[in-house]
């Protein structure tokens, strides 16, 4: 039972090296039929990749409170969790968005010209997130909130990208093939991860409303916008957290 927590800590690993893989099965080209020129995208792997990172998330979220629950909590589960993490809400929605660059990129005239150099700031994203874990770790500030957005929520957003472009909520999809709309969310991204902007945790120490009542919002406003905005809600309560946690900062302190 003791191995418990990191074994769910391994499951959130897993889930992100098979993320990779199906990232990397993805296929897109160009194509001539009858005469015109087409753009041949096959991401149903990335689809299956948004899923993982869900799944990775919910192991990532139970990993702890079993540790707290087990009392078993210690240095040993703390780094593997980082390591973990690192891949699965660092490097996976890194290549998503190096994914979804690369569409973008293909709608482009001049495709074939583009360099590598273009995709590249993608790749900023697994670095930023390394940064903030390695951070976390060392940052004793950061026992009952966050400074800075957790890289679990910043993996979450970028996974819903190919699914909103997939159903085109709203008519939202044309905004994810247009690669300034992924360059201007790539820096903002890293810099959330990094900033010095004391940001909500989920973590419950009592069950006051007063104490709470921010949580219960939080929650009370995920609920609410999925019937409605389908996969656009999860952009819709990443803008809420961070709007959120900037107007009723938590406080922080170190232990």
């Amino acid at each position: 039972m003791k191995q418990l927590p990191n074994i769910l800590t391994l499951c959130n690993l897993f889930c992100g090296a098979l993320a990779i893989i199906c990232i990397l099965h993805a296929p897109e080209y160009r194509a001539e039929i009858n005469g015109a020129d087409y753009t041949i995208i096959t991401p149903e792997p990335v689809y299956w990749a948004s899923a993982l990172v869900v799944l990775a998330g919910i192991f990532d979220f139970f990993d702890g409170m079993v540790a707290r629950l087990l009392k078993v909590s210690g240095p040993m589960g703390k780094e593997l969790d980082s390591l973990a993490d690192v891949v699965t809400f660092g490097v996976v929605p890194g290549m998503m968005l190096y994914r979804l660059l690369r569409s973008a990129y293909f709608q482009q005239p001049d495709v074939f010209d583009v360099s590598l150099l273009n995709l590249a700031p993608a790749l900023l994203v697994p670095c930023f997130a390394a940064y903030r874990l390695a951070k976390f770790n060392i940052d004793t500030r950061q026992s009952e909130n966050f400074i800075g957005v957790p890289t679990p929520a910043v993996a979450l957003l970028v996974a819903s990208f190919p699914l909103i472009l997939l159903f085109n909520p709203f008519n939202l999809a044309h905004w994810f093939q247009n690669i300034w709309v992924l360059y201007i969310t790539i820096g903002l991204l890293c810099y959330l991860m990094i900033a010095e902007i004391p940001m909500i945790s989920l973590k419950f120490k009592n069950k006051s409303l007063a104490d709470n009542w921010p949580r219960f919002l939080l929650i009370a406003l995920t609920i609410l916008s999925i019937p409605f905005l389908k996969f656009a809600a999860v952009p819709f309560i990443f803008i809420c957290y961070v709007i959120l946690s900037v107007a009723v900062p938590p406080k922080i302190q170190a232990v």
